[in-house]
């Protein structure tokens, strides 16, 4: 007798989670939208992740245990991806919780949305790792991105997206190839790729998972996620999008960020032209053979790419509206 397809397919990776799977798997034993399965990839475990995993799935035929063979977060997740059945396909980590009308919710909203791919929602931090206010900035940056002309617009900032809060599409998934294996932010890389390929995003306001700040979560402790990966992969996407023909690169900031930036284009063969900065001890300087130039200059450079190399929110929103009041703003590029 063939199996009913589910509406929606949780993809929940699992290593060494044994304290946290069972609140884990509670939220979604709570959750309104019953028409759900869990694909459980444990990821060579050496803890009882999977002897957890076993029992639950003995007691709800939702939930299907797997085993990945310890080759890793992207494996784990594409062999869930490969196993689910369902057209809608939510991620999950094992340390999170999932408020109760999350599914629901989500697959609500997609149903009601087809043109939207990929749909996130708010979180809020659960825990409280030492030193994690740049995490609880994180998450309030990225709440207030709801719409696709917002997530877009800061793409190239941060993640815009927090990922065990998605809700994708499986053909969408299936259309990118699945997660990439690479040196990199695997998540960020699928949100680049999206966008790539014209997909588009949402995000719904109301706070439906409690995402754990751990002190050995992978985006602290594996150098996958470090800053300069990030970099690169913006980058990369950057070189196919706006920077696709030949044009010289004009940097807002030259702090840190701003250095950084043109150093990495400047080896790639692109032609740094200006620093665009407010400092004045800065203006007039030159910094990596390119002048530091104030605002009233910033225009002087037609066809030129505009990257607001800035690190503070504040501040790339103050260089979007120099940007307007010059009518460079469908050239600029806030990256971070």
């Amino acid at each position: 007798m063939a199996q009913i397809q589910p509406r929606v397919s949780v993809l929940l990776p699992v290593r060494d989670a044994g304290p946290t799977l069972p609140a884990c798997l509670e939220s979604l034993a709570a959750q309104s939208l019953a028409d759900y399965e869990i694909v459980a990839v444990d990821d060579a475990s050496r803890d009882d992740s999977w002897r957890q995993l076993d029992a639950a799935a003995a007691s709800d035929p939702r939930i299907v245990p797997l085993r990945a063979g310890g080759r890793g977060l992207v494996a784990a997740l594409n062999t869930a991806a490969a196993a689910a059945r369902a057209p809608l396909l939510a991620r999950m980590d094992a340390d999170d919780v999932s408020h109760p009308e999350r599914l629901g919710r989500q697959a609500h909203w997609l149903d009601a949305h087809p043109d939207v791919a990929i749909l996130g929602c708010a979180v809020r931090v659960l825990g409280g790792a030492p030193g994690n206010a740049g995490m609880r900035s994180y998450v309030s940056w990225s709440n207030a991105l709801l719409d696709h002309a917002a997530i877009v617009r800061d793409l190239w900032v941060e993640s815009p997206l927090v990922h065990p809060s998605v809700m994708l599409r499986a053909d969408a998934l299936r259309a990118l190839g699945g997660y990439r294996a690479f040196d990199g932010p695997e998540d960020y890389d699928l949100w680049l790729r999206a966008h790539a390929r014209g997909l588009h995003f949402a995000k719904l306001p109301e706070i439906l998972l409690d995402w754990r700040d751990a002190p050995g979560r992978l985006t602290r402790s594996d150098p996958r996620y470090a800053a300069e990966r990030f970099r690169l992969l913006k980058i990369e996407a950057i070189e196919a999008g706006p920077l696709r023909r030949p044009r010289a690169v004009v940097v807002w900031g030259a702090g840190p960020i701003g250095k950084g930036w043109a150093r990495e284009l400047r080896r790639r063969g692109h032609a740094v032209a200006a620093f665009v900065e407010v400092d004045p001890r800065k203006i007039g300087q030159h910094i990596h053979g390119a002048a530091v130039v104030d605002l009233s200059a910033a225009g002087g450079f037609p066809g030129a790419l505009h990257l607001a190399a800035v690190g503070h929110a504040e501040a790339r929103e103050r260089i979007r509206a120099a940007a307007g009041r010059l009518g460079i703003v469908e050239d600029l590029v806030a990256v971070a």
